[in-house]
């Protein structure tokens, strides 16, 4: 399992996990993507965002490995923000290959391209 070394591991501040430690000695946790309703939580979307910023941060335009990226945080923007860049697509692969939608990016969390973005686990 590939780490990304410089990848931040949470939100700062909160309890919301952006990557894992080790691999899971059960098996490869799939990747799957979740329904985001309208009424999710302030704090879920702030968790979202965060991550997004991360990910355009540190992988850019890039096509990235999933590696020690947490399966529970991706599974909120996979098959939207976040896309398989591979095909066919292993969800159950450390290996798997991801990429940015930048233009679903930009319409559901546009901040995330502000050049004075700042992670705020308080909003």
């Amino acid at each position: 399992m590939l780490k990304h070394r410089g990848f931040p591991s949470r939100l700062p501040g909160t309890d919301f996990q952006f990557t894992i430690r080790r691999e899971n000695k059960k098996g490869v946790t799939a990747l799957l993507a979740r329904e985001r309703y309208a009424d999710r939580k302030p704090a879920d979307r702030r968790a979202d965002e965060g991550f997004l910023w991360a990910l355009y941060d540190y992988f850019g335009t890039e096509v990235f490995e999933r590696g020690n990226l947490d399966a529970g945080r991706l599974s909120w923007v996979l098959g939207r923000e976040v896309v398989p860049a591979e095909d066919p697509f292993d969800p159950e692969s450390y290996e798997a290959l991801l990429q940015l939608d930048l233009t679903q990016i930009q319409a559901n969390f546009p901040a995330v391209f502000d050049p004075n973005y700042t992670v705020d686990p308080n909003g």
